[in-house]
């Protein structure tokens, strides 16, 4: 068999195989591997990271919170019951005129004291004047009259109706005589009582009606203190009872007197009961409408737990204290914690709170430092003296 070879065959064999690509699963592995050691990584880093956190702070223990303390205390604390009020005068008036007239004379100087019968202002009284020298003049007459009728009648000269007839204009000139002096004396505006003035209120020449203001009249030596309290507390109120007044002119001062009356009747809109108490001013430094704080001073109830008004915490989930308590390490040392306890509290008094629940007389409790607290969190006892129990407790 002859081979015919043509001449635009190359001299390449004819057989030869084409080249191949390399195959894209060898390069999703050499990805594939290399993220699973990239995560791998990442996962071991977190996780070596979090042993050794978890190591440090193990080993990293805070130092103890300086703190100071106080000892839960069992005492009779004062049974008070507080309210607020208004100071009111036992004896204050506007003064003025009982009939109209004007005004010729003022006798006084405001803000002054004076005595009770002080003449204050003067009326216009001529015509009562002019009335009276009348009066009397006739009383002179008509008293001459009747003693020569009496002479007369007792010789048996003169009849009996004479002397009445005389005796009745006698006496009707006398009463006249007290009728003009009256009078006069309304003309003559008078201090009711003894006190202190205020302000003037008129002027020489003025025309006053019967009731005009002329001057206040203020007693100050004793003056009433009207408070009222709740249906609840009013049993326990009496008569006589001792009564604390505080007014905010005077801070630090308390004022005492005592309840003289406690009103019968309660009130349907409020639930309270009105209740007043008589308070002696000597010095004459309160005024009335101050407004007080009233402290009605009960009978002592039994003794109970009462701590530092600072060692409490109020919060809206409830009343706590950090109890401090000691425990032994491993090593054989003492150490001491602040857990905190909720407490149910009752009446402040003078800078202490009484402890209803949750407290017994000798525990240890936080009394300052308790806000950089957390229950469970070492604290130690500092030496600093505890701060002062304030002059003035807030007002509840």
């Amino acid at each position: 068999m002859n081979i015919v070879a043509e001449h635009k065959i190359s001299g390449e064999p004819i057989d030869k195989a084409p080249k191949r690509p390399v195959r894209p699963v060898r390069w999703f592995i050499i990805v594939g591997t290399l993220l699973a050691v990239l995560v791998g990584g990442l996962v071991w880093f977190n996780y070596f990271r979090g042993q050794m956190i978890k190591q440090f702070f193990a080993n990293n223990k805070p130092p103890p919170v300086a703190v100071s303390a106080a000892e839960a205390k069992s005492e009779v604390v004062p049974n008070l019951l507080t309210a607020v009020g208004g100071l009111a005068a036992v004896h204050q008036v506007d003064v003025s005129a009982d009939v109209n007239g004007r005004v010729t004379e003022i006798k006084f100087e405001p803000g002054t004291r004076v005595e009770a019968g002080t003449p204050l202002v003067q009326l216009f009284d001529t015509p009562e004047q002019g009335d009276l020298a009348n009066y009397k003049a006739q009383a002179t007459v008509a008293q001459l009259s009747l003693d020569r009728a009496k002479q007369l009648a007792s010789r048996q000269f003169g009849p009996q109706a004479t002397v009445d007839q005389a005796q009745a204009n006698y006496d009707q000139a006398q009463a006249g005589i007290a009728k003009t002096e009256a009078l006069i004396s309304q003309k003559l505006v008078r201090a009711p009582f003894s006190g202190d003035l205020g302000m003037r209120k008129v002027e020489v020449g003025q025309y006053l009606t019967a009731g005009t203001a002329i001057v206040s009249l203020t007693d100050l030596s004793e003056l009433w203190a009207n408070f009222t309290v709740t249906e609840k507390d009013s049993g326990s109120l009496k008569v006589g009872q001792v009564v604390r007044l505080k007014v905010d002119a005077y801070p630090g001062r308390t004022f005492e007197g005592k309840i003289t009356t406690i009103e019968p009747q309660i009130s349907t809109d409020t639930r309270n009961i009105r209740v007043q108490a008589t308070i002696a001013n000597p010095e004459r430094i309160l005024k009335p409408g101050m407004f007080v704080t009233t402290t009605v001073v009960l009978p002592d109830k039994p003794a109970v737990i009462t701590v530092p008004e600072t060692a409490v915490d109020y919060t809206l989930y409830g009343d706590s204290v950090f109890v401090i308590t000691e425990k032994k390490e491993q090593d054989g040392k003492t150490s001491l914690s602040a857990v905190r306890t909720f407490v149910q509290t009752g009446n402040r008094v003078e800078g202490r709170v009484e402890i209803i629940k949750g407290l017994k007389a000798g525990d240890k409790v936080v009394a300052v430092g308790q806000l950089k607290l957390q229950s469970g969190a070492p604290v130690s006892i500092s030496t600093d003296p505890a701060p002062a129990i304030p002059a003035q407790p807030p007002r509840y």
